[in-house]
């Protein structure tokens, strides 16, 4: 009797590929939620029996060791965009990292300091020394095998599309064009973007801008209107008793009739200060560019200046310092925005609540007298900030 060149299970051409995906996102939802937000930060806590269905299948599916993986990705939190980062496209080029992602997280997880200084904490049992760290090759090989035997020939092309999956949409899609095209709701010194408002394909980690702003957060979605797959997955292994949450990103809750600063002020725009840079980028600085706009003769103000004041200033090239320098040498409203801006930031960094307090409720009586409308409403609207109730 020949055998089959389809193997042990013959299916229609539709169940090949839906066998295939659902491969691939049991990988990814292993990558999201074991290896980055229970091992790597810790807002999620697995159950052990969960936390052993994923460490096996990205052994048997992928070859990926927890301590390199986690290691890696803490140095590149670590070491953002700058020198050290495993796999930045600013440091490496985009190109290289698109396509060559995987082998610079080869090359970094198997740096002993790198192991030693960011890998700590992760399993370290009977199984972890003896099979999947020490054998890492062994549950791809198993993999394939498994994939020739049920599938025959059609399993060839899965298990090439399967392999390929995590290089390049992990390691390339993720670290590279994650850090280059897309949108940001956050400034910081990284250049992560998110790359889609609708997280469904990669676990989550679509939304990397809104990670690398609250890296600890076990929910990556934080404006209201995107969509984080891995959350959902959260909630239902939560409601299993298989997951608990420890912390998740800080949306603000506003209490429009407060018009005074207090001490629950102070703690509220601490917590939400991300958000609170984002309100002044979008109610302050884009305004101002605006109205100076329109005040000017058409073409003196460049189109690049809102970009240019609102991007963080470690990721500005030198060209594009100096075009800002000069922005602000010539407008003085512009330079006031930065100012009270920059004053803001210093204000809730206080070491005293109440030094914190004295100075926010200093800046807000300058923002009021500076004569810029939009940093007027903005100073007036700040009390509305206050603590989550509940």
């Amino acid at each position: 009797m020949s055998l089959s060149p389809y193997g042990l299970i013959e299916l229609p051409w539709w169940g090949y590929v839906l066998v295939t995906f659902v491969t691939i996102e049991t990988m990814f939802l292993g990558v999201t939620l074991y290896l980055h937000r229970d091992q790597s930060h810790g807002g999620l806590i697995l159950h052990p029996a969960l936390r052993h269905v994923f460490r096996f299948w990205l052994w048997f599916s992928s070859g990926a060791v927890t301590r390199e993986w986690v290691a890696v990705h803490r140095k590149h939190h670590a070491c953002a965009d700058r020198e050290g980062d495993p796999h930045s496209p600013v440091v490496f080029g985009l190109r290289r990292v698109l396509f060559e992602g995987f082998e610079l997280y080869r090359a970094a997880g198997r740096d002993p300091d790198t192991l030693r200084n960011y890998g700590r904490g992760t399993p370290d049992d009977w199984l972890e020394r003896h099979v999947y760290s020490r054998h890492a090759f062994v549950g791809i090989a198993l993999f394939v095998l498994a994939h020739l035997v049920l599938f025959g020939v059609p399993g060839i092309i899965m298990i090439a599309v399967h392999l390929s999956a995590q290089p390049f949409f992990a390691g390339g899609v993720i670290n590279g064009l994650g850090h280059a095209v897309g949108y940001r709701s956050f400034e910081m010194p990284s250049t992560a973007t998110n790359l889609v408002p609708w997280a469904l394909l990669l676990g989550g980690e679509e939304l990397h801008n809104n990670h690398h702003a609250f890296p600890r957060s076990a929910r990556f979605a934080v404006q209201r209107w995107e969509l984080d797959v891995g959350w959902l997955w959260i909630r239902l292994f939560r409601a299993l008793g298989l997951a608990q949450v420890r912390w998740v990103a800080p949306r603000p809750h506003l209490e429009r009739r407060r018009r005074e600063l207090d001490a629950d002020t102070v703690q509220a725009l601490f917590t939400n200060r991300m958000h609170v840079l984002r309100d002044y980028a979008r109610r302050v600085v884009l305004p101002v560019c605006r109205e100076l706009k329109r005040r000017e003769p058409q073409g003196t103000l460049p189109a690049i200046a809102p970009q240019l004041l609102i991007r963080h200033p470690t990721l500005l090239a030198e060209e594009a310092r100096r075009r800002l320098r000069e922005l602000l040498e010539r407008y003085e409203v512009l330079r006031h925005v930065i100012e009270y801006r920059d004053g803001l930031q210093q204000a809730w960094e206080e070491a005293s609540a109440s030094r914190a307090l004295a100075q926010l409720n200093e800046w807000r009586r300058g923002a009021e007298a500076s004569g810029i409308g939009a940093l007027r409403e903005f100073a007036r609207a700040l009390p509305a900030y206050a603590p989550a109730r509940g």
